[in-house]
């Protein structure tokens, strides 16, 4: 092991702690921490300095960390480790995870760490404080996965899936199903080369026959781990994605349908965009009909208005013939575009600017009137102004244009951003600049005698 690792991991000798400095391993006196010290050291209980010492060294690993001075924040750590020693029970209890996270964080990033060094770490921890031993079994797994260490990782998870320490097992049963989960996610792992290496075989080839057995086991062996995971009330995107591809593989669509459905609207799970998502994808993937397919979007629009499969659910509300979704798809449309993140977004501009001129070629005057009249205070400054104007023409000349018009139609021939594109003079868009000019003049909303 190396010499860093030694001394993150050893405890405080009682030499050491007698010593009025505060040494590292390295040889290198804490002027910083010294000065701490020496300052509380002046008056006070023993309990009340040993408890401002070892706040004082909290507060400058922090600070170590957040300026990335791993090095210094290592040396730190190494005095922090008394806080293992504190009279305050309560303070001894919650000591183990602190400098868990805080010297995961130190062994991750500091240059001298390797990954003998970090499991080293992580097994020690397992046992200072039982509570902390599945938390640390997890993350250990995930850095060893980081890694690409496959099976190192599900080894560890493997002895953390059977861990139990009297009744307290049960306070952590979320957490062991949370491990299951992950070792199902690696088995997912497997089953999905096996998936690809499988389609490379020809299905009379008797390697086929065996290769699918083995995919069979590995997808059994997953279902159970992620199966109990996914009931349980929380956000579980990957494990449920994993889960829904394997029954779809498998040709169970009722299966998958019914976890995707519970996933996205069982009220005891907390609200998710993605899981409306996956659900309308596999609709999708069914050709499930437009109404069953506008139901799902509707509610992900309630959630995320600027989601790009929004300009999707905008198209499947204009093919409806119900006149509500036809009013609804003006709607979402605006919805979109309210969003700073969307602003150039070409395909939204063109959807508005054509259908703003088909509704109010339709005598739709009051849905374009009910939209506008809660933005026509914000959007002109937020989309219009004479400097978007110059800077859309030069970036995108064909964005500019389908502002120019939805502007005209909202604005008038007044508004300035109309103004400054309808005057430009452009070979190609030429013909696109006079149909503008065409349209804000015969379907503005706002009166043209004024």
């Amino acid at each position: 092991m190396s010499d860093f690792s030694e001394e993150l991991i050893r405890p405080t000798t009682e030499d050491e702690q007698g010593e009025p400095h505060v040494p590292s391993g390295t040889g290198i006196c804490l002027p910083w921490l010294q000065k701490h010290i020496e300052t509380i050291a002046t008056g006070g209980k023993q309990e009340k300095d040993f408890a401002q010492t070892t706040s004082a060294c909290l507060s400058l690993i922090q600070e170590a960390l957040l300026k990335h001075q791993w090095q210094r924040a290592a040396e730190y750590m190494h005095s922090y480790f008394q806080i293992l020693e504190d009279s305050d029970s309560n303070k001894r209890q919650i000591a183990p995870e602190i400098i868990w996270r805080l010297g995961s964080e130190i062994l991750y990033y500091h240059p001298k760490s390797n990954v003998e060094t970090f499991n080293t770490f992580a097994d020690r921890m397992k046992n200072i404080g039982v509570m902390n031993y599945l938390k640390i079994s997890l993350q250990h797994a995930l850095y060893l996965l980081h890694h690409g260490m496959l099976e190192d990782a599900n080894r560890n998870l493997s002895q953390a899936e059977t861990w139990r320490y009297g009744e307290k097992s049960s306070s952590q049963e979320v957490l062991i199903n949370l491990i299951q989960a992950y070792k199902g996610l690696l088995q997912y792992y497997i089953w999905s080369k096996k998936k690809m290496e499988l389609s490379q075989l020809d299905e009379d080839d008797y390697a086929y026959n065996t290769a699918s057995q083995n995919m069979l086991n590995h997808s059994w062996k997953t279902s159970i781990n992620l199966c109990a995971l996914i009931q349980i009330p929380g956000v579980w995107d990957p494990f449920v994605k994993s889960y829904v591809e394997m029954l779809e593989f498998y040709g169970d669509q009722d299966g998958a349908r019914e976890v995707l459905t519970n996933y996205a609207y069982d009220e005891k799970f907390p609200s998710n965009p993605n899981a409306h998502i996956y659900l309308y994808n596999f609709l999708k993937r069914e050709k499930a009909p437009r109404e069953k397919l506008i139901s799902v979007l509707k509610i992900l629009y309630q959630i995320v208005p600027s989601h790009k499969l929004m300009l999707e659910f905008h198209r499947l509300l204009r093919k409806s013939e119900n006149e509500e979704h036809h009013k609804l798809g003006l709607e979402v449309l605006f919805g979109v575009l309210d969003f700073a993140g969307c602003t150039k977004n070409i395909t939204a501009w063109k959807y508005l600017a054509k259908y703003l001129r088909q509704t109010l070629m339709g005598s739709h005057l009051a849905w374009v009137q009910e939209e506008w009249n809660s933005r026509k205070n914000w959007w002109p400054s937020f989309h219009f102004s004479y400097f978007l104007a110059k800077s859309d023409w030069k970036e995108d000349k064909t964005l500019a244009c389908e502002k120019a018009l939805v502007a005209g139609l909202l604005l008038g021939r007044g508004c300035r951003y109309f103004r400054n594109i309808s005057k430009q003079d452009h070979q190609v868009l030429k013909k696109k600049i006079k149909q503008v000019k065409k349209s804000v003049k015969k379907y503005s909303i706002v009166n043209p005698g004024l």
